[in-house]
């Protein structure tokens, strides 16, 4: 059972434990792999907490289940539109549908389960927020075919992945939309980022089967080229922070997230196997350190 678990899995017993079919559809929504949805989740928390209306504990919740739901369901539909590049990977050859234990025809009913929970999520939005949300759908869309047209797919996945900043905001707000622009280039900027290292696990294979990636592009250049993304996303959160509030102190609320993202950067070695996982994986902490400088900003 468990060689048809992929390296990645962060839930490598529990899976295992289940019978086949629901640990094939665990593993094609990445249940074994919440990174994910927490990465997905982090930016609704940041336009939440920024828009000041307090902790919006119900909201809050609801969002995160739509992010593990449309992760989720965004994953099955890359892994659809994948499956034949996927056979071709070593690390995604025995993905669910590349490697045959998953018919499309259940794919597709797993995706419209998981897309019926995400219009659960999307009905206690209010008109402007549902609208927003609806929005991405043509951005998911997309986002499989990029890596086959452009060496930055990372790029569109930063618009997709932060998506659920505006979501957030406007669910509670419309107004200050200079805060939100700047909030939301920040996020696709560490998206960028971090996805370049989380490319760097496949550089090798995706060279030969014609698959680009920012990490390919970057070349020997991948550490500068992630700490200027990073450089960029602080100083445009930064940015958003100062439209909101004028105060210098309040900047400092996200010193320890560019300390985090530093760290990740100085630490960095594209040539240990473990290494890039282990410094994307670490970037669930730097979610939660933008999202604390986030609240204390809205809220103070």
């Amino acid at each position: 059972m468990t060689e048809q678990i992929v390296p990645d899995s962060e839930h490598r017993g529990i899976v295992a434990r289940l019978p086949q079919v629901p640990r094939d559809l665990a593993q094609l929504a990445r249940f074994d792999r919440p990174i994910g949805w927490w990465l997905l989740f982090w930016p609704c928390v940041y336009g939440l907490w920024l828009a000041g209306a307090g902790w919006q504990l119900e909201l809050l919740l609801w969002l995160l289940l739509g992010s593990v739901a449309m992760r989720g369901a965004g994953c099955v539909y890359n892994d659809i539109v994948d499956a034949d590049l996927d056979r071709q990977v070593a690390r995604t050859a025995v993905r669910p549908i590349a490697s045959g234990r998953v018919s499309k025809t259940l794919a597709w009913s797993w995706l419209l389960a998981l897309c019926l929970v995400g219009l659960a999520v999307l009905l206690q939005l209010r008109w402007q927020a549902q609208l927003v949300a609806l929005a991405s759908l043509a951005l998911v869309a997309a986002y499989p075919f990029m890596k086959r047209i452009t060496w930055w797919p990372q790029a569109w996945l930063g618009l997709v992945f932060s998506w659920g900043a505006p979501v957030a905001w406007i669910a509670l707000r419309s107004d200050n939309w200079e805060v939100l622009a700047a909030l939301y280039a920040g996020c696709a900027l560490w998206v960028i980022g971090y996805d370049t290292i989380y490319a760097l696990q496949d550089r090798e294979d995706d060279a030969l089967v014609g698959i680009r990636s920012s990490a390919l592009r970057l070349g020997r250049r991948v550490k500068p080229g992630v700490a200027l993304f990073y450089v960029g996303a602080v100083a445009l959160w930064a940015l958003a922070f100062w439209l909101l509030r004028e105060d210098w102190l309040a900047l400092l609320a996200l010193a320890p997230a560019a300390v985090h993202l530093s760290w990740q950067v100085a630490t960095l070695d594209p040539a240990d196997a473990a290494n890039p996982l282990e410094r994307f994986r670490a970037n669930r902490w730097t979610g939660a350190l933008v999202a604390a400088a986030c609240f204390v900003v809205g809220n103070a």
